[in-house]
This record gives structure tokens, sequence and C-alpha cells, in this order.
């Protein structure tokens, strides 16, 4: 059955009403244009972000529900903890962003390549560069092990991916990102869409009627510049 979809105009901050998202493929709402910075920061602003397959145009996406963090929700338990002090990782912010999108582009057992493409790679280090993406690195030593990427939308972050090369690091990279949010927000973590491991962590699916009213609450929240400088994270687990 074929799908139509509008394709996105020259103006970089038009997108179609989210009321149009298809139902199947749940969230798709349109085709084409470009992933300047301008774009991006139109489409996350408005409860939107592209994916995309190597050999697909740009689609932008606004699923039905959405997968969030709330506040202090995530936690180590006691046996994580005693992991992590046995362990003897560290941890940064934006020390290493361009090799923590390289990992998360990584081919992954049972996937067949990866949607995080070389134009998308190129996108996000834009955004990094101009102070927007942001990465949280979990080292061993001077081995990069862990980590993830993405979006400061005022008070919220929007995660776009993250790795992990030995167990655990992804979720201690997760705790680690709502802690350093909490820093001067409250500490919400937007995952775009549910899967079976960040159910396993606790996030909460919000239907796009409740995740838009929380976009709203906090994409106007100022971000201070100094909190997301490059640099380690010591604070207490």
């Amino acid at each position: 059955m074929p799908i139509y979809l509008p394709e996105l105009r020259e103006d970089p901050h038009w997108f179609p009403p989210l009321s149009e998202s298809l139902s199947y493929p749940d969230g798709l709402l349109a085709m084409g244009g470009d992933l300047s910075p301008q774009r991006l920061l139109a489409a996350y602003q408005s409860a939107i972000f592209p994916w995309f397959g190597e050999d697909e145009p740009i689609l932008w996406w606004s699923p039905a529900t959405r997968a969030v963090f709330a506040p202090h929700q995530l936690q180590l338990n006691r046996s994580l903890k005693k992991y992590l002090k046995k362990q003897q990782y560290h941890f940064s912010c934006n020390m290493a962003f361009t090799d923590v999108v390289r990992l998360c582009a990584a081919p992954r057992a049972n996937q067949q390549g990866t949607w995080i493409v070389p134009q998308m790679q190129k996108a996000y280090l834009a955004l990094h560069l101009a102070g927007v993406a942001q990465s949280i690195e979990v080292w061993r030593g001077s081995e990069l092990v862990g980590g993830l990427y993405g979006l400061t939308i005022g008070g919220l972050f929007c995660g776009e991916s993250m790795f992990n090369l030995e167990a655990n690091t992804a979720k201690l990279a997760l705790v680690m990102l709502q802690k350093q949010l909490q820093r001067y927000s409250a500490g919400w973590i937007d995952c775009q869409m549910p899967n079976p491991f960040l159910l396993q962590l606790g996030v909460q699916p919000l239907p796009r009627a409740d995740y838009l009213l929380l976009l709203n609450q906090l994409k106007y929240q100022q971000v201070p510049t100094e909190f997301w400088l490059a640099q380690a994270l010591e604070f207490e687990l």
C-alpha cells in the first residue's frame, strides 16, 4: 500500500502538524529537507526527530508514545554501586563526542547496518560544535567503554543513542547524565521510543500530547554553558 508523505519545504522551521503523523509506521510524519542545525532544532522543539537508513530519504517522526525518564528515576541499586566501585570507572561529558557517536553507529549483534549514517554523524557534530549536542563518556583508564549522546533542548535532554563495550556502562552513562542535568534542571530525559532495554531501566511511556506539554514547559529553560564544557564528572553516585 503506497504511503503519502509531505515533503519539507525550504523553510527550516516548517513541519506538518503532528496530527498528520501516520499510525503505521507509528509516527512517520514527513520526508526530505536537510539536517541543518536550524531544521534539527526546530524539529526537536516540536517533538519531531529524524530517523532513516542509508538508502532512504531523510524521514521525520513523532510517534504516538514517547519514552521518558522522570527526575530521580535513574538510580543505582546496591549491587550496581558495588560493581561500579570494583570496576573503578570514571566519567566525563563532551570530552570524546565524535568517538561516542562513532561507537554508537558501529554495527551491533542481530542488526543490519545503522541509522547513524555519515550524514547524521556530520549533522550532530555541527550541533555539538554549536553547543547544543552533548555526550557522556564512561572510561576505564584511558579506554572509552560506554557512553551516550543527544541534545539539550532547554531543561530536557533528547537522547539519540548509547553504547556499551562493557556490561552496565550504558546504564551508568544514563545515571550520570541525569545527575548532570539535575545540576541546573529537574532532570527529564527523552529517549524517543520505548524498547525492552529502556523499559527494564524504568522508562515511562508517555502519550504524545503529554510529551508536548512537558516539552513546552522545559524547552525555553536557559542552559548554563559551564555545565556542558568538556570536563570530568566526579560527583558521588
